[in-house]
Order: C-alpha cells, then structure tokens, then sequence
C-alpha cells in the first residue's frame, strides 16, 4: 500500500495528473478519514457551485458529500464527482438502511469514471459486485459499450439490470443509446407494415387543467383550424370525469391526488392516447407547419418518440395506436410509481421516466426473443424541433425555474 500521507502531499503541491488519478482511484479505502482530504478538497474547488456549497456545509456528513458530487456530476465533472462520491461511499455506513445505498454511490462513482474516459478501479468494481451484481453487470456493460463492444452483447449481460433503479434514472437513457445501435431493430422500426395493420388515429389531445391563459386558448383556436385532425382539449373537471367512466374510480382518485398539474397532465395523457391511440400535444407547444402535419398524417409506425439528445423520451408530443404494448407497459410504471413512490420527482414518477422504461424492458424482450412485432420509431431532437414549437407564453418566465425546465 503507498503512502497516503505522501500522495496527499504531492496532490496538494499540484503535481502530476497521473498522482491525482491514483489517489482518486484509491479513496474509497478505510486508510483514509471519514473527511474531505487535500486532493478531494482540490477535486471540489474546480468547481465554483461545489465549492460554494462547501464553504457553506462541508462535506463530512453523508448527506452533504453527496450533495457536493451530484453538484459536480451536474455540471460535468465526471473525474471530479467520482472522487467525492468516493469520499461519500468511504463516510457511509454500509448499512443497507441507509440513503443513498452504498452500492448506488459505488455504481456512480464508476459511471462517472467511464464519463471522465477513465479506466475502473477493480478493487471498487469487484466491491461493487459484492453489493449488488445487477449493478456491476450494468456497469461492466456500459465500459463494454463505449470502448467498441458488441452492443448486443454488451445489453445481454447488462440484463434487466435497470429494474434496481427508479424509472427515468439514468441507465434507461444509456441503455436505449445502446438499444438503438442494434441491427435489426430491436424496435421493429425496420420491419415492413402490412397493407391491413391500423395507422396512428388523426386525433389531438391537450391538457390545461382550468382557467387558460388567452395564449392557451388562442392555441387551442390553431389546432382546432386544421381539417385533418379531431381536436380535444381536457381541463382538470372533464379529465376526472373521463377518467372515472372509462378507468373507474382508482384512476380518478389518483388523478385528482396528483402534486401539480403537470403530473395530472401526465397521468392523463397515458390514458387517454392507450384507449384511443392518436398524438399528445402538450397545450403550450404547436405543430409547426403544413409539413409537420404531413409528417403525422403519413406516419406507418405504431408508436412515434422523440429523444432529446440525452436519448430521453419526449413526452410532451407523441403519437400511437390505441392499446400499443408501449403504452401497456407506461400505465403499470405508471400506476406502480403512484402508489410505490408518490413523492418522486414527476419526470421519473409520471413523465418521460415512465416511457423510457418502458423502452428498456421492450427492448430487453426483444433481446431475449420476446417481440410481438410492434413497430416503435425513435426520432431525435432535431426532428422533434422540425415538428414543433413551443409557444410564447407570459407565464413561463413566471414559473418557478425547476417548473419552467420541466
């Protein structure tokens, strides 16, 4: 074992890069304290947020060495956050009780090392496996992945790793980057349509729950103008009463419980385009033009997405048929997050999180031969802005800022 008073001396003094790397690699050992150290302070200093909010905590306790790596991680700096969620996994108890697990810091600790382009330490790795297997299966997968490996091979020993993880988290985002890199499709985008298979119905649906705003309205009047598209726009009342007569009372309830309404705007959207099939346009974005109209009008797939560059699902605009085995799949993370975990964050809970995972485990299916024939097409960012926009709206620059980037 080297020196560590001696390697925290020469990290300190700025000395070499390869010096930092070893002791950063080395920092979930018990030789060190259950404190920041000089190289870890160092690590934190490159950023201006993390360092502020050490100033102001420190970063001896659980909860706020977390705090400073998820600043870091946030703000890329990959190498930078893997130290400090390093020196959270050294202050953890191990106690499975305990939040974060252990094995969630270690899991992320090495993710944000392969971001950094950095090779994994074995000894956290092997640690990591002793934790939780799934977990070190999907890391092994994604170095597999990113350093050229077979990404069939890579996604068949990941597994259905991502059912440890909350909807939304990141490995479904990594695991659907992967997923669209194999040939043939595991989402049958490639497969032909035959002449009798039904299309994406041309209907609109919108959510705003009571009282829109005249910019609201005046959007609404838009879409309502276009001769080949049924056009329905619910409020909070019609969308209680919809769902009670087609889901029954449990979906009403949970639907009227919701925290915001956006998460309401979630919860029925879900619904409404599984029983009927069409598109879902959030009531603050318009389709663009003549020519993103004809893009839906034409579209032959079963389920249209569009990703952000993050391969996060859109789900503020959408087409599908009615009943879609997608959809199927989005109303049990749906309604299993309702009632499993009502306090979470609404992207995971009810929003894009819930149609990435639904993404996984179509595509892990389809690995392990189960594929029912479902054609999912994946479209990007770019083409999603070719399609839509967002309308100007007064109240936006009045929302609180988690709620206008959400």
């Amino acid at each position: 074992m080297p020196d560590n008073n001696k390697q925290n001396d020469q990290a300190a003094s700025g000395d070499s890069a390869n010096t930092l790397d070893e002791l950063v690699y080395g920092n979930t050992q018990d030789v060190y304290p259950k404190e920041p150290v000089a190289f870890e302070i160092e690590c934190i200093e490159r950023d201006g947020q993390a360092t502020e909010y050490f100033r102001h905590h420190g970063a001896t306790t659980l909860e706020h060495a977390f705090t400073v790596a998820n600043i870091l991680h946030r703000n890329q700096k990959p190498f930078e956050a893997a130290c400090i969620y390093g020196l959270a996994f050294r202050i953890h108890s191990k106690n499975q009780g305990e939040y974060p697990l252990p094995q969630a810091l270690m899991q992320v600790r090495l993710l944000c090392f392969l971001k950094a382009g950095k090779e994994l330490p074995e000894y956290d790795l092997q640690m990591l496996a002793g934790l939780c297997r799934p977990y070190a299966n999907y890391i092994e997968s994604i170095r597999s992945a990113w350093r050229g490996g077979d990404g069939r091979q890579a996604l068949l020993h990941m597994g259905n790793a991502f059912e440890e993880f909350l909807s939304g988290e990141e490995i479904d985002w990594l695991y659907l980057e992967i997923a669209r890199k194999i040939h043939p499709s595991l989402f049958n985008s490639d497969a032909p349509k035959t002449a009798d298979e039904k299309l994406i119905p041309k209907k609109l649906f919108m959510y705003w729950d009571k009282n829109p705003p005249e910019e609201i309205v005046e959007n609404l009047y838009f879409h309502q103008g276009i001769p080949d598209m049924e056009i329905k726009l619910f409020n909070q009342e019609e969308g209680a009463e919809w769902l009670y007569q087609y889901y029954g009372t449990e979906a009403r309830e949970l639907f009227l419980s919701m925290r915001h309404p956006a998460e309401a705007a979630d919860f029925l959207r879900v619904h409404v385009t599984n029983l009927y099939g069409g598109w879902w346009l959030d009531a603050d974005a318009r389709i663009k033009n003549e020519d993103a109209l004809n893009f839906m009008l034409n579209q032959q797939d079963d389920v249209v997405l569009f990703l952000t560059k993050n391969h996060v699902v859109h789900n503020d605009f959408y087409g599908t048929v009615a009943k879609s085995d997608v959809m199927e799949e989005c109303l049990r993370i749906l309604y299993n997050n309702s009632y499993k975990h009502k306090h979470l964050y609404i992207a995971y809970k009810t929003g894009p999180g819930i149609f990435n995972r639904a993404l996984s485990r179509t595509a892990f299916r389809s690995l392990e031969g189960i594929n029912e024939g479902e054609r999912v097409k994946l479209y990007d960012q770019e083409k999603f802005e070719e399609v839509i926009q967002q309308i100007d709206a007064p109240y936006k620059s009045r929302l609180p800022l988690w709620q206008a980037m959400g």
